[in-house]
């Protein structure tokens, strides 16, 4: 607090018009502000304690078995030639700890539901902030935010038993389970967050542009497309960044819908494996101290930093749209 600001606070009690605070209710309140200091410090605390023991436990796999044999294995043959393989086998007699069809895995089910995610929210958040009636949208905004509440073992196994079967009758994909059905299942989770902050972002541009436009003859749609768009590019893409990072991130679903098979593919329509799904499928199982559960928790390192960066790319767009639009 500044000199300026303790002389104000100093006038304002002095004032006759000030209400006396008693002793009871100032003591109630310093009370509950330590509370409410103390539970934000020790949340603060333990993610640090998880950041640390993450990295403590990740990084001791890069002196177990490499950082290179993460990337690849050197097979040698029968003959004595070597052959460079992409496998994550780190059970067999020969293991494999290569983290390319993981992250490709994780990619091919968190790109598409990206983009479809992105069509849907992106027009949905439109609608209820330009289009969409009082009455409309007090109905509609929450329905959609209610997506977000399902739980993800929930959707993962309405995945594995209806869409897929469906999918797989109506497209006869490779694998019945794959990286299509997975994308399906993200793209409801990513939904309610684009959209919900695509609405933040429109409705955070002046009215005064809305006015300006529509006084120079443009129509709603001109208007939505030419003028509020992109004054919310940052935020709209923000939105889409943080339903990327949801959906790299998430676990049951992909664990369920997309195979669980490490294959090295670019086609959507076979099974795949995420990081996530490694992880909660293999950590239980898993002996304490060998070079798999180092390997695991060097998966959750590289997990987190693409997540982390991000969720910081999409913090650092969203306040550089709020500072643009401060008036």
């Amino acid at each position: 607090m500044t000199a300026k600001e303790k002389e104000f606070y100093n006038k304002a009690a002095d004032s006759k018009f000030s209400k006396k605070i008693g002793k009871t209710t100032k003591v109630k309140e310093s009370i509950i502000s330590a509370f409410f200091a103390v539970n934000g410090a020790m949340a603060l605390v333990f993610i640090v304690l998880i950041f640390i023991f993450l990295f403590k436990e990740g990084l001791q796999a890069i002196q177990h078995i490499g950082i290179f044999d993460f990337i690849y294995f050197d097979r040698v043959q029968a003959d004595g030639s070597v052959t460079t393989v992409f496998e994550w086998y780190p059970t067999s007699e020969e293991p494999r700890f290569s983290l390319a069809p993981l992250i490709l895995g994780t990619l091919l089910t968190a790109i598409p539901a990206t983009i479809l995610s992105t069509i849907l929210g992106v027009a949905a958040g439109i609608y209820l902030s330009e289009i969409a009636s009082p009455k409309w949208k007090e109905f509609l905004k929450p329905l959609i935010e209610l997506f977000a509440g399902i739980p993800t073992v929930v959707l993962g196994f309405f995945m594995l038993v209806v869409a897929a079967s469906f999918f797989n009758d109506l497209l006869n994909p490779a694998n019945r389970l794959n990286a299509f059905i997975a994308a399906l299942g993200l793209s409801i989770v990513i939904v309610p967050i684009i959209a919900s902050l695509t609405e933040d972002a429109i409705r955070s541009i002046p009215n005064e542009l809305r006015m300006a436009s529509y006084g120079l003859g443009a129509t709603k749609w001109q208007t939505i497309s030419r003028v509020l768009l992109p004054a919310a590019f940052s935020g709209v893409s923000a939105s889409i960044i943080l339903g990327f990072g949801r959906a790299v991130g998430e676990t049951m679903i992909v664990l369920m819908a997309a195979g669980n098979a490490a294959n090295i593919t670019a086609n959507i329509f076979k099974s795949v494996r995420t990081m996530t799904a490694t992880i909660a499928a293999e950590m239980g199982e898993v002996s304490h101290g060998s070079d798999h559960y180092y390997s695991l928790f060097f998966i959750g390192i590289v997990l987190f930093t693409i997540t982390f960066f991000l969720n910081l790319v999409a913090e650092i767009i969203i306040n550089k749209m709020r500072k643009k639009n401060v008036f």
